[in-house]
């Protein structure tokens, strides 16, 4: 994880001098003594299956907020939670919203104003079920670029990479080889938002089709207004969440929301 490296150690340059004037905190940061640090607001309550690996990811994207020094972690866990944080209000402080694992309709008081405010020029991530969550909502499918449809048995699968100059996957070369539960989705993808992997064959998950040629959309980024919304489709398995590979993943998919 080089990327990690080069940013703690710049980090540690910065704690150097810290006797020099810093600007102020911009809305959605937290002052550090290393200086203004953007807050991801990590949102894990689910209104269906809930996942093993949530407390794993937690742990996580903490860690990687922590040793990259890119970003400050805090977390929206219950329904009381999501009524109390996914509001104006409670975005205040926030610069980007993670949906790590949700499913089904998780309560926000007012969704279209959340949506609002990702178009307004904040970020957005979503891990695997966040395409399970609001299905009954279209605008916010809409704005997440597609929805779960079903999926197979667990799979290995070899993902094409697509844009190797974008920061979730520059690091994987040419083709990612990964075990997890491969999603289908319900559209190709393809014109309306940046892939960054794909399939170019379904799944051997034991479903229609398996193995034949295709076009799959796995993990893709897109402009929401003057936002930005990164999700991948990965994320399912506990061990997963510990393989520096993925880790890179959702970290570089964090930086590009961020604009960092």
């Amino acid at each position: 994880m080089k990327a990690i490296g080069w940013r703690t150690s710049s980090l540690l340059l910065v704690l150097l001098g810290a006797g020099c004037s810093r600007a102020p905190a911009a809305p959605g940061e937290v002052v550090t003594a290393a200086g203004p640090v953007p807050r991801v607001l990590v949102v894990t309550h689910t209104a269906g299956f809930r996942h093993s690996s949530i407390d794993v990811a937690e742990r996580v994207i903490a860690e990687l907020g922590r040793t990259s020094g890119l970003f400050d972690t805090a977390y929206c866990r219950t329904a009381d939670d999501v009524r109390r944080m996914l509001t104006r209000d409670g975005l205040a402080d926030v610069r980007a919203v993670m949906f790590v694992n949700t499913t089904g309709n998780i309560g926000i008081p007012d969704l279209d104003a959340f949506l609002d405010w990702i178009a307004a020029g904040h970020g957005f991530v979503g891990v695997h079920s966040a395409s399970d969550t609001y299905h009954d909502a279209p605008a916010y499918l809409a704005m997440l670029g597609n929805e779960f449809l079903t999926h197979g048995d667990l799979s290995t699968v070899e993902a094409v990479v697509e844009a190797p100059q974008h920061p979730a996957v520059a690091h994987l070369g040419v083709r990612y080889r990964v075990f997890d539960e491969i999603y289908r989705f319900a559209r190709n993808n393809r014109t309306s938002v940046m892939p960054l992997l794909t399939l170019n064959r379904y799944p051997l998950d034991g479903l229609a089709n398996a193995g034949d040629a295709a076009d799959l959309p796995l993990a893709w980024a897109r402009e929401y207004g003057q936002g930005r919304v990164f999700y991948t489709a990965l994320g399912h398995r506990d061990e997963l969440w510990a393989e520096m590979d993925f880790q890179q993943h959702v970290l570089g998919g964090i930086r590009w929301t961020l604009g960092r």
